[in-house]
Parts: structure tokens; C-alpha cells; sequence
């Protein structure tokens, strides 16, 4: 197996396969391929789980399918472009060196890679609605190829050592890397800070990569632009979409 990362501003992953290896990847990741690649779609894949598995890697923000590229009976190339603006990351993944990443950031793997959900918190969902915050888990044996939106910043990180970041910039970590999610410090830091309730505390040793654009920040930036339906609402349900608008306001980005 021979790869190669093309690209800059959106990179595409080249992955060429000798007859019968193989990679997999969610559903609806792959760009092109050549004639010799098969496709074949399962609920599982690198290292079984059976639907068990499935389920878990769906409860982490993945997908139920999973399809596999193979190789058949002569040399072939499946490629996977990035859906935004970022990096492509491949990581060497065996026991005791697994990693976590964001909800949206597992691209493709070797065949004994397993992915499934690695950590998962409301931040308020029971209440104000929304999915909360979710970590997928990449273990078992060989390689994997991370998407990370905007340009990246790597820290390794001493024993000890502690980061306070912003959950939307977590783009994935060692899972020798301690994690926690907290609330920002200070009511008027909640409420008039403008960066949400919520910071990630990461600490050492292991290494961090950060992420600079979150995909959730983007898609505010572009809904802003977007064509709004007038809809004027006035009394007890004009309050309450007023409320709701400060709620958005406050928790925007933490999810």
C-alpha cells in the first residue's frame, strides 16, 4: 500500500492498493476510484463489534455503514478529498497508542482499525436541546487518516501539563492525554464573554492536535448569509424565541 496527500487548501488522500489490501471509510467519503477497486458496504468493520459496534460507533457522531476498498485482481486507487478547508492527518494506531478525535474527523483506516465512540457529554442538551459534545475513539492495529479543519497547531504536552481550549478546537488527542469538559469560570464570562459556557481541559503528557476553523463555527459565519423567511411573532411566543435566540447566543460552537 503506497499513499500520497495532494493539495493545500483542500487535500485529497491517494491511496493505492495492491491486489486484496484494503481500506474502509464511512459511507458517502469517497471521491473516485479506479475500475479494479470493489466496493462493499457492512455495519462493521475493522475488528468486528457486530451491530453492537455499529451502534457504538453511531452514539460517538459516526455513521452506521461502513464501506470497505479493495483491490481485485490488479493494482488500484481510491482517493478522499476533505469536506472543508483543512489537513489530512494519518496517525499509526496499535495498543496502547489510540487516539481520540472529533465527532467529524475519522476519514479512513486500514482494515484492523476499529472506531467507535470514545466520549460523550450533553452541555446542556437535556435541556436546551442539540446533540452535545462527542469523541470518537480510533484503536486497534494500523493506520488512519484524521480530517482536520483550518490550519493545525500540534502541542506535546508535559506530564502534568494542562490546556484549557475551546471544544470546538479539539481536533483529536493521545488518549494518554486527560480530558475533561468544564464551565467558563465567572457568570459574566458566561453570559457576556461571547465564547460560550464550555472549555475542554486537556492535560499530559501525549500530543494534542488543534484544529483553527470548527465546523460549527463556519456554519454559523455561513448562516448569516442565508435567506431568512419573515416570520413576525408577537406576545408569549415572540419571548420565547427571544430567549431562545440569547440561549443559541451563549451555547453557539460548544456542540
Amino acid at each position: 500500500m503506497q499513499t500520497r496527500i495532494q493539495g493545500t487548501t483542500m487535500p485529497v488522500l491517494d491511496v493505492q492498493l495492491e491486489p486484496n489490501e484494503s481500506v474502509f471509510s464511512e459511507s458517502g467519503e469517497l471521491s473516485w476510484m479506479t475500475a479494479s477497486i470493489q466496493m462493499t458496504t457492512h455495519t462493521q468493520m475493522g475488528g468486528g463489534g457486530g451491530l453492537f459496534g455499529a451502534l457504538k460507533r453511531v452514539a460517538g457522531g459516526g455513521s452506521l455503514f461502513m464501506t470497505e476498498y479493495r483491490a481485485s485482481g490488479a493494482t488500484g486507487e481510491v482517493s478522499f478529498a476533505t469536506k472543508v478547508p483543512g489537513h489530512i492527518v494519518p496517525v499509526e494506531v496499535a495498543p496502547g497508542n489510540e487516539y481520540m478525535i472529533h465527532r467529524h474527523g475519522f476519514l479512513c483506516a486500514t482494515d484492523q482499525v476499529t472506531i467507535g465512540v470514545g466520549f460523550q457529554q450533553s452541555l446542556g442538551a437535556g435541556i436546551f436541546g442539540g446533540n452535545g459534545f462527542l469523541l470518537q475513539k480510533v484503536g486497534g492495529q494500523g493506520t488512519a487518516w484524521l480530517e482536520l479543519s483550518g490550519e493545525l497547531v500540534v502541542k506535546n504536552l508535559a506530564p502534568g501539563e494542562v490546556l484549557r481550549v475551546h471544544p470546538g478546537h479539539v481536533g483529536a488527542f493521545q488518549v494518554s492525554v486527560g480530558f475533561q469538559i468544564t464551565t467558563v469560570p465567572g457568570i459574566k464570562n458566561m453570559i457576556f464573554g461571547g465564547d460560550g459556557l464550555f472549555l475542554a481541559v486537556l492535560q499530559g503528557p501525549g500530543t494534542v492536535w488543534l484544529q483553527t476553523l470548527p465546523i460549527s463555527r463556519l456554519a454559523q459565519q455561513i448562516a448569516e448569509y442565508l435567506p431568512r423567511t419573515e416570520n413576525r411573532q408577537v406576545g408569549p411566543a415572540a419571548g420565547g424565541a427571544l430567549i431562545g435566540g440569547i440561549v443559541g447566543s451563549i451555547l453557539g460552537g460548544d456542540r
